[in-house]
């Protein structure tokens, strides 16, 4: 016996929607069997992920990096929150 499923409608961009039809032919499977793996592997993945954008930017020449992380860390934390206010306080033209 099959379980009751909920029908969803979901809009999707074109780019989106052509590039879902083709992942779910080449792997042989409805649409909607992949758009329902997708959806769970998302919900299932841990919170938010950070970004550090320069993590692993290379060598700075400072021999006490390892001793100062939580410094940097904040300070990376801090500059990226000050970068998301600015830009939600632009104007929208």
């Amino acid at each position: 016996m099959l379980a009751y499923m909920q029908r969803t409608t979901v809009k999707l961009p074109d780019d989106l929607d052509a590039r879902l039809r083709h992942e779910a032919e080449r792997r042989g499977i409805t649409i909607s069997q992949l758009t329902r793996e997708a959806i769970e592997l998302h919900l299932q993945a841990p919170g938010p992920r950070r970004r550090l954008l320069a993590a692993g930017a290379g060598s700075s020449g400072r021999d006490d990096i390892s001793e100062r992380i939580e410094q940097l860390l904040q300070a990376e934390a801090t500059a990226v929150g000050r970068r998301a206010k600015r830009t939600a306080q632009r104007p929208s033209r």
